[in-house]
């Protein structure tokens, strides 16, 4: 993927991330936690243009609760049309609560798969070993879930082109690049410009950005051919000082700007075409 690629009048898919499992309604009281309150805010965002959601669960408490995966999915399948389920396998989980995003009935169509491990805040440490990624790919190729590979740095990088030496995966491999804080990738656009320079070949590349990166960061990724994240797991202001009232305000922005350059969104079914799901 490449700048010839945005000038060649193509579709952008647009996946929103309405809760994850950080921060809590502590951090912004308009975050959506319950199964009811996600897919109420999801169906806004489809609406919107989203044509992917990323999915965390949580318990009544607001905290990680991979369990309740189940009831968040069946809440979204109710509330939307067709919008593509990414259920979570990610975060500080365990290898079993893990496991639980691609273990839904029925699986979901997609799911992520970290990478590595990674530092988050004060306190948080992921535990993720080669062992379970390559658990995690197995069972996702098995059940025809498509995974999008999430690398926090560039050493995660590294194993997604592992992944792709052992064929453990099916192209088009869709590549989720991360900037932040901690041990993610430093969030500037030279970083930007060298993992995507340093992408596998037949792949498709989304970027997300934490906080104030998201806007800048997810521009250049249009710019340059990508895909992009936007939603309240990555980023609870709308501007600095003002805090986001909806994940459909988010979404609602990324869209005018895609729209601005040219580009339109690209429905849940051409994601699926172009990420070679159908």
């Amino acid at each position: 993927m490449s700048y010839e690629d945005y000038l060649d009048d193509r579709n952008v898919i647009l996946t929103v991330a309405p809760t994850g499992g950080v921060h809590g309604k502590d951090a912004n009281p308009n975050l959506p936690e319950q199964p009811e309150e996600i897919a109420e805010q999801v169906a806004a965002c489809e609406d919107l243009g989203a044509a992917i959601v990323h999915l965390h669960a949580r318990d009544e408490h607001g905290e990680n609760d991979a369990a309740r995966l189940q009831e968040v999915n069946e809440a979204v399948r109710e509330r939307c049309d067709d919008i593509i389920i990414q259920n979570t396998t990610g975060g500080q989980s365990t290898y079993d609560a893990r496991v639980q995003g691609i273990r839904t009935d029925p699986h979901p169509e997609m799911a992520s798969l970290d990478m590595g491990p990674f530092n988050r805040g004060q306190h948080i440490i992921t535990e993720h070993n080669r062992h379970n990624i390559d658990r995690l790919a197995a069972e996702m190729r098995e059940k025809g879930i498509k995974p999008e590979l999430e690398c926090f740095n560039n050493g995660h990088l590294n194993e997604a082109h592992r992944l792709v030496e052992r064929d453990a995966i099916e192209e088009p491999y869709y590549i989720n690049l991360i900037f932040g804080h901690g041990t993610f990738t430093p969030p500037t656009p030279e970083n930007v410009l060298n993992m995507v320079s340093n992408l596998p070949e037949n792949s498709e590349f989304n970027l997300l950005a934490v906080g104030e990166h998201q806007l800048p960061l997810t521009t250049l990724s249009v710019i340059l051919g990508g895909h992009v994240r936007v939603g309240m797991e990555d980023n609870l202001y709308l501007r600095r000082g003002r805090q986001v009232e909806e994940n459909a305000q988010l979404v609602d922005r990324t869209a005018r700007i895609v729209d601005l350059l040219g580009c339109d969104l690209a429905t849940p079914a051409e994601a699926r075409d172009r990420l070679g799901m159908t």
